[in-house]
């Protein structure tokens, strides 16, 4: 490996420091940044050895005039992103070019926040509707959750009650993954609760931690609102990612549900943002998820699904699954053939249920 040394005589103040993403770099700009991230990685990165590996990589490609075409701050951050997750084979790595952002305050990280991060994050929660994009009944006493993303669980929680006071009572739930790209792991375990009896206490994930050795273990937790034991159907894609593939990995380590569609991204190692010096932010996984069944992670291989299908197809699959479990069971001879009459609809394509469109797929 080429050692290169990032002369720490070229502080931040030293030098220009890019002031928008069109802004120029110059080349002790991108010196100092992959110096910066090399010791962030060292630091923070769960793999210490992969951490050193990617390090020495970088700076050799930096020697090597792989970046002397990045001119401007948004074309040297993608560039490097790219790199990174490449060469660490991790796509929760990550650089952008983010000169506003304020790094969490140690009292946030400690669970005590200021009022005005509360709100900020409240706020951002309002917006997204608790990452739930769309609660509805389908024809057959069918529900469907479709869930984006995994918000604080104090501030969504409100909002998972809500979506499941809507789907009480139906004869199956189906759990739209696809577009669902992480989040928070409390939430996770939180949202997973409502699948579960009262008292069917399950031990759902543990995170490792490398910066001081320890592990979270997350289970069931009890829940406001009613609670859905019934038949449950799970959406995942390609698209699916981190947390969202936590969750669909417990629905199906539990023996929960059945999964139906792509595999998913293959994102098992959590972390958060770190400031680098002139205005970047890296993205640096710093633990590991365990499933306790397991003992191991979707890391790199995603989560197969049970019936692997095209995720623009994997809703009707599910629907025509859960209709045929509803003639098995029906009761009368009246309502089996109403079921059968919607299935036939269903299997016709009268009933269109390939309403999956990819976004923000590269």
């Amino acid at each position: 490996m080429v050692a290169l040394a990032i002369a720490s005589v070229l502080t931040t103040s030293a030098i220009a420091q890019p002031s928008s993403p069109d802004s120029k770099v110059t080349p002790q700009v991108r010196q100092a940044v992959i110096g910066s991230l090399a010791e962030k990685l060292s630091s923070n990165y769960v793999y210490p050895d992969v951490a050193a590996r990617v390090s020495s990589e970088l700076k050799e490609k930096l020697l090597a005039g792989t970046y002397d075409g990045d001119t401007t701050a948004k074309v040297f951050a993608d560039h490097l992103a790219k790199d990174l997750r490449t060469l660490g084979n991790d796509h929760h790595l990550g650089v952008n070019y983010a000169p506003s952002f304020q790094p969490p305050s140690d009292d946030a990280e400690q669970g005590k926040a200021t009022q005005a991060e509360l709100d900020d994050e409240r706020a951002w929660v309002d917006k997204g509707s608790g990452g739930i994009a769309g609660v509805r009944r389908l024809p057959g006493n069918i529900g469907y959750i479709d869930l984006r993303e995994f918000m604080p669980a104090d501030f969504a929680a409100q909002r998972y009650a809500s979506a499941m006071e809507l789907v009480s009572g139906a004869s199956g739930v189906i759990v739209d993954l696809r577009q669902n790209v992480g989040g928070d792991p409390h939430t996770v375990a939180l949202f997973l609760s409502y699948f579960f009896a009262e008292n069917d206490g399950r031990h759902l994930n543990d995170i490792y931690w490398r910066k001081d050795g320890t592990t979270d273990q997350f289970w069931t937790l009890p829940v406001v609102g009613p609670r859905y034991v019934g038949p449950v159907y799970v959406l995942t894609s390609p698209r699916t990612f981190s947390g969202g593939e936590e969750c669909a990995y417990d629905f199906q380590t539990q023996k929960r549900a059945t999964l139906v569609g792509a595999v998913t991204g293959g994102g098992a190692n959590p972390g958060g943002p770190v400031a680098l010096v002139h205005g970047f932010v890296a993205n640096v996984p710093s633990g590991r998820a365990i499933n306790p069944v397991t003992k191991t992670n979707w890391e790199h291989v995603g989560v197969k699904p049970d019936l692997v299908v095209s995720p623009a197809d994997a809703l009707k699959v599910a629907y025509k699954a859960l209709l045929s479990e509803q003639v098995q069971s029906a009761k009368t001879p009246a309502e089996k053939a109403k079921v059968e009459a919607l299935a036939a609809r269903v299997n016709s394509g009268e009933w269109d249920a390939a309403d999956y469109t990819p976004i923000n797929a590269d």
